[in-house]
């Protein structure tokens, strides 16, 4: 454990606490007890008088068996905590070895999990009870590994990397874009390097002409961010939208865009999920959300409707429209039906909404419109008139939807002008205990 201490922090800076704490067990196994419960629960409290950010390096056995129902109360203990500072101080969990049963708890109340490839794994129930309940026969990483949780199955983990040491060093990576509270004075500000005003001349040929032709939107994220840098959360789950973090004129934003590259950039229940967990932490923590907007849509399908893409999809839509943060909205093409509506539009209280000259906002496509108000006649005909009338921003930014019609390549320095008149943005919020998501 110390070896991976001296990797994640700076030199010479950690000290420890209660290290003359005793234990009732001799044989730990890394299990949880009594007083490693206790101890745990004091350097959480510290952070949450202080205003630090909480990082949990988990490699243990679970609970220990030989002092009973008190290690189950100290694990109790860690959940109420977790729940405490959620909101308050960042919380990241390691998983570096086995995290198993009730342990995993902990982890799934923090604000991140990274995890380590083929070393580390989370389940409930492990391999052998699985076994004796359901007849299946799995192994630990089958059933709970880092290719199952970051590898976009289940999406509890949101990364994992090849070993402890690149794990710890993009542990300082992203700490490095957090406030270490919800004082918005905590957050980060680095020297500005990248000139706020810099044309992005590439922004112009990103965009194919083809409205069905797919494009990475993540090339037009790295051209707008500073030196092109970004923090992606969970890269391998809901790959149809971009969660990543970044800066901009030295501070930090939080960036959503959908990815048309892969369904065509289409909402569906993974992508939903995963970026309404992020955009509520960006709330949280005072961080501006930029979201970039390329969507035809729901996904449609059985499968998603079986699965709940209603409420699913509603837990984006509030997370926006709750979202008090600075929001700054660019539709690059595609912004059609109810996912232009989710995708923080001007209705849920954006702040700045622009559209680039050839972005589509309307109900649906051109050639689904026209057969539904025309019912199969003269399609031609009337999908060209569609085009021409909706296939382009006009009538949204007549109606006050779109603040501007903007130029690709001048899509950068609007952003960092619109992000400094931002920062001493306030709303009232109404009184009230606190909001029901539908979770």
């Amino acid at each position: 454990a110390r070896e991976r201490i001296d990797l994640l922090f700076d030199d010479a800076s950690f000290r420890e606490l209660d290290a003359l704490v005793t234990h009732r067990c001799q044989d730990f196994g890394g299990s949880l007890g009594e007083s490693h419960a206790k101890k745990i629960g004091k350097v959480m409290d510290m952070a949450l008088r202080v205003g630090a950010p909480v990082i949990g390096l988990n490699d243990s056995g679970g609970a220990r068996i030989q002092e009973g129902t008190d290690s189950l109360a100290g694990y109790a203990d860690i959940f109420q905590r977790n729940v405490d500072a959620s909101g308050v101080i960042p919380q990241i969990s390691v998983v570096m070895g086995p995290c198993a049963r009730g342990a995993v708890y902990s982890p799934a109340m923090t604000d991140f999990i990274f995890m380590v490839d083929d070393t580390s794994y989370m389940f409930v129930t492990g391999p052998e009870v699985v076994k004796t309940v359901t007849n299946e026969t799995v192994t630990k990483e089958e059933l709970g590994g880092a290719s199952v949780h970051a590898g976009g199955k289940s999406g509890v983990s949101h990364g994992s990397y090849p070993n402890d040491v690149a794990t710890l060093r993009a542990m300082r990576t992203l700490l490095d874009y957090l406030p270490s509270s919800n004082d918005a004075s905590t957050l980060p500000v680095r020297p500005v390097t990248d000139d706020p005003k810099r044309s992005v001349p590439s922004l112009d040929r990103l965009v194919p002409d083809d409205p069905n032709m797919p494009y990475d939107m993540k090339d037009i994220v790295r051209e707008v961010l500073d030196h092109g840098s970004m923090f992606e959360i969970q890269p391998e789950h809901a790959k149809n939208i971009v969660t990543a973090f970044g800066r901009m004129e030295g501070r930090t934003v939080g960036i959503v865009g959908n990815n048309p590259i892969v369904l065509a950039g289409c909402l569906d229940i993974g992508a939903s999920e995963k970026s309404a967990r992020f955009v509520r932490f960006c709330d949280c923590f005072n961080i501006p959300i930029v979201t970039f907007v390329d969507v035809p849509g729901f996904l449609p399908g059985t499968g998603q409707e079986h699965g709940g893409i209603i409420r699913h999809g509603a837990k984006l839509l509030f997370a926006f429209a709750e979202a008090t943060v600075p929001k700054i909205t660019v539709i690059s093409r595609k912004a059609y039906g109810g996912a232009y509506d989710v995708m923080s539009s001007k209705h849920l209280r954006g702040d700045a909404n622009y559209a680039w000259p050839g972005a589509e906002i309307a109900v649906m496509g051109a050639k689904g419109a026209v057969e539904i108000i025309f019912r199969g006649k003269d399609v031609e005909k009337h999908t060209a008139e569609y085009t021409d009338r909706f296939a382009n921003p006009m009538v949204a930014a007549q109606r006050g939807y779109i603040d501007d019609v903007i130029e690709p390549h001048d899509t950068r320095r609007i952003i960092c002008d619109d992000l400094r008149l931002l920062r001493s943005k306030k709303v009232d919020t109404i009184p009230r205990k606190h909001s029901n998501i539908p979770l």
